[in-house]
């Protein structure tokens, strides 16, 4: 067991060394080193919406949220799209309730 562990921590700075030395012969060519560019974590309709009610803790009539989601997330959302969505997540009996017609809130658990 002991083994093992050497073994790991061995090949954890071995691996270290390699590409601290790649970059240094890289430098000494004169390439640039550019980091990767960061990737924006999209978010889905349904997490946006999730977001919001979250945020507000309260009911929210479809063109309420849907103007929400316009002004937090700066994207148009297609009305039925969230609608069919909302109403997918409620008849699986995940996260969403509705109140009234065209109005939804998050189940009672998730404001915990």
């Amino acid at each position: 067991m002991a083994n093992d562990l050497n073994d790991t921590i061995l090949a954890t700075i071995e691996a270290s060394l390699d590409a601290q030395l790649r970059a240094v012969r890289r430098l000494r060519k004169g390439e640039s080193i550019e980091a990767k560019p960061v990737r924006k974590m999209r978010m889905s309709q349904i997490g946006m919406a999730y977001d919001i009610l979250k945020g507000t803790q309260t009911p929210l009539h479809i063109d309420d949220l849907l103007k929400r989601i316009q002004v937090s997330y700066d994207i148009q959302v297609d009305r039925e799209s969230l609608v069919s969505s909302l109403v997918k997540k409620i008849k699986q009996g995940k996260r969403f309730v509705r109140t009234a017609p065209n109005t939804f809130t998050l189940r009672s658990e998730e404001y915990r």
